[in-house]
Order: C-alpha cells, then structure tokens, then sequence
C-alpha cells in the first residue's frame, strides 16, 4: 500500500467548509497540500494556503482537528490519501492563487463533487453538525 501523506485546512463557516477546484480537475478539494522536505506541518499547510488561497494563517490558531486516510482520488487502487486535518484562523481576503480556478463554500450536498477523503471528512463534519 502507498500512502500519499497531505494536509488540510478545515475551514467551516454557517454551515459550510472551505473548498477548492484546481484548473482541468473536476472534483473539489479541502485545500492544503503536501510537506516539501524539512517542512513541519504548520509550515506545510501555512505556505499552500497562502498559495493556493492568498491568505495567511494565524500561527497560534492552528490546532489538529482529526486525520483521515482513503482511496486517493485519479490514483490506482490502493493508493491511499492519509489527510491530516487543521483548523485554524485566518488573516486576508480569500481568493484563488496557483493552479486555483474556483473557491467555493460546500454544503453537506457538496460531498458528491469531492474526492473519497473528502467524503469522510464531510460526513465527520455532519456528524458533528457542522455541515
């Protein structure tokens, strides 16, 4: 099994989450990314939302919220997508950065257009009564 190690933001508001569509893709998001060597993971997640989103993170605010491992989405099977999840206040005004053609805010019907680990982490958020 290999495992595909990421990071997400968790950002839910009135009842929605934070979600992304990169250009050529047709799935949304929770956007985040990957650790590049010698990154932790406040610094990972810090530096893709600032890129993918224009904003910047607020260092004190930032706190494990649950990890999530599923099916990765395009990818063979038994490639898995191990999502560890923050949430975390912000500074700045959203908007797309790289690769980003849409920001959106999801509702619980919104699960349908994400990938597999995104489903769990929609339904953790329902469960809740979050979304």
């Amino acid at each position: 099994m290999k495992i595909i190690d990421k990071l997400a933001w968790l950002r839910v508001e009135d009842g929605k989450i934070l979600s992304t569509r990169s250009y050529g893709k047709d799935a949304y998001y929770i956007p985040g990314g990957k650790r590049e060597a010698g990154e932790s993971d406040h610094e990972a997640l810090k530096r893709e939302i600032q890129e993918e989103l224009c904003v910047d993170l607020v260092d004190d605010t930032i706190e494990l919220a649950e990890v999530f491992e599923a099916q990765a989405h395009g990818k063979a099977e038994g490639m898995i997508v191990r999502m560890t999840c923050y949430r975390s206040d912000y500074k700045g005004s959203l908007k797309p950065g790289a690769e980003i053609e849409e920001v959106i805010w999801l509702d619980y019907s919104g699960r349908e257009k994400s990938s597999m680990v995104d489903k769990l982490i929609f339904d953790w958020l329902h469960d809740r009564g979050e979304l």
